[in-house]
């Protein structure tokens, strides 16, 4: 070997030798103490990231003084010294293990100063972890009883149902990106959002004070729904009816649309009319205010409580009195048929009955202190029954008063008064009356 040989041959093994211990030992750390609520299931070695990659590790886990947790860190030199505004956060890789728990580092701006070594972040610049078990120690026996009833009935749900399950999963990426939309719409007025996140608050305090109610409605609707199910015949008969049934109504729609064309000719052409009906419900208006007691008394005369005191028991009581009182009107209406010839014939005699009551009465209109009298000659035995003739005869034609006209028993109906010039008076009615029109009263 000669000496340029041995020469290179330790200048390369001094190369390696640097290389190694530059690779072995890697550059400076810096450390760190993080305070925080719980360790959060955090052991020696667990990593520390800063944007998802490696940047050190956990060195140690012991109580603080005031009962924290107290975690020190190491951070590569590359990446530290850190500066203030850093916080750490504990996050865990996957929900398959227990201990696979790291902490997440922000490192504060590069602006801020920086932190010594050993410097300690409390907890203000730290967020601990809540584990499930710590959420559901918060829920009371009975909440956690409900919960694994939802859980226990999600798995009767999907049971044997893995298939369609995995199919509905495929549409379950567009739902998520459509609520997405949906939330970020939601929260883009905040104020509307504050606002129904505080009327929903009240709202469901609201259904709180009242979960029996809410408790009976529930109950009530299972027994609905339960006895729907047994009605399930009737109703997939009900279902396959509905397509025919919404043909038919689609037709009744089509027919409907012309009709609305018809109706709106028959609305153009009210229109003219209606003009008047403001100025007419105008004038109404007084009078149906003022009608409001007339309709109340004939309310009560409609319907009155008590019995027999209203019109409804007059009608209630209608058929038995046309039950009694059917044989009296039926002799009534005979009475009325056979009184009609009576009454044809005294009609026109009414004028000659009316004038004999008022003449009558003059006879007795003469009165003095003891009343209304009277002047009256009595006769007796002065006139004679002649059958021969049917008449009665004066017994002395010197008692007769001077132009007393006898025999006169078919007057015409107005003949007690002097004919009219018209010829009116007497009436000369053959089908009424059965008169003798020269019978008038003595005179010109």
């Amino acid at each position: 070997m000669t000496a340029a040989r041995g020469a290179a041959l330790a200048a390369l093994v001094v190369a390696i030798a640097v290389v190694a211990v530059l690779l072995l030992r890697g550059g400076k750390e810096h450390d760190y103490a993080l305070l925080f609520q719980n360790a959060g299931q955090l052991v020696n070695g667990d990593e520390v990231q800063v944007g998802g990659r490696p940047v050190g590790s956990v060195k140690d886990i012991t109580l603080s003084d005031d009962n924290l947790a107290k975690v020190k860190i190491s951070v590569q030199d590359g990446f530290a010294p850190l500066h203030k505004g850093t916080t750490a956060v504990i996050r865990q890789l996957s929900l398959s293990g227990v201990a696979n728990r790291y902490i997440a580092l922000s490192p504060g701006p590069n602006s801020a100063p920086k932190l010594d070594d050993g410097a300690v972040l409390g907890t203000d610049s730290t967020t601990t972890p809540v584990d499930l078990d710590q959420l559901f120690d918060t829920f009371d026996p009975r909440t956690r009883k409900a919960l694994q009833q939802v859980i226990h009935g999600s798995a009767t749900q999907y049971d044997g149902q893995g298939k369609k399950g995995n199919e509905a999963a495929k549409y379950f990426n567009p739902a998520l990106s459509s609520t997405s939309q949906l939330v970020n719409q939601v929260i883009s007025d905040q104020q509307a959002f504050t606002d129904l996140v505080v009327d929903s608050s009240k709202v469901v305090s609201a259904l709180a004070a009242r979960r029996g109610d809410l408790t009976n409605l529930v109950s009530n609707a299972n027994a609905t729904a339960g006895a729907i199910a047994k009605e399930n015949a009737a109703l997939e008969q009900s279902l396959g009816l509905l397509p025919g049934t919404l043909r038919k109504a689609n037709t009744t729609f089509v027919n409907l649309r012309s009709t609305l064309g018809d109706l709106d000719t028959l609305v153009n052409a009210s229109k003219p009319a209606t003009k008047q009906l403001a100025p007419f419900f105008e004038q109404l208006r007084p009078l149906v205010k003022n009608a409001r007691p007339t309709i109340a008394d004939l309310r009560k005369l409609v319907h009155q409580p008590g019995s027999g005191n209203d019109l409804t028991d007059l009608l209630r009581a209608a058929p038995g009195l046309e039950k009694a009182a059917k044989p009296a009107l039926a002799n009534s209406t005979q009475a009325l048929l056979k009184s009609t010839p009576v009454l044809d014939f005294a009609r026109p005699y009414t004028p000659d009955l009316t004038g004999w009551l008022r003449d009558f009465g003059q006879g007795a209109a003469n009165y003095d202190a003891n009343g209304h009298f009277a002047r009256v000659q009595p006769l007796f035995q002065t006139f004679d029954y002649n059958a021969g003739t049917n008449q009665l005869e004066l017994r002395d034609p010197s008692l007769a008063p001077t132009g007393l006209t006898t025999g006169q028993f078919r007057r015409c109906p107005g003949s007690a008064t002097q004919p009219a010039v018209d010829g009116s008076s007497p009436f000369q009615d053959d089908a009424a009356a059965d008169c003798d029109p020269t019978q008038v009263l003595p005179g010109p």
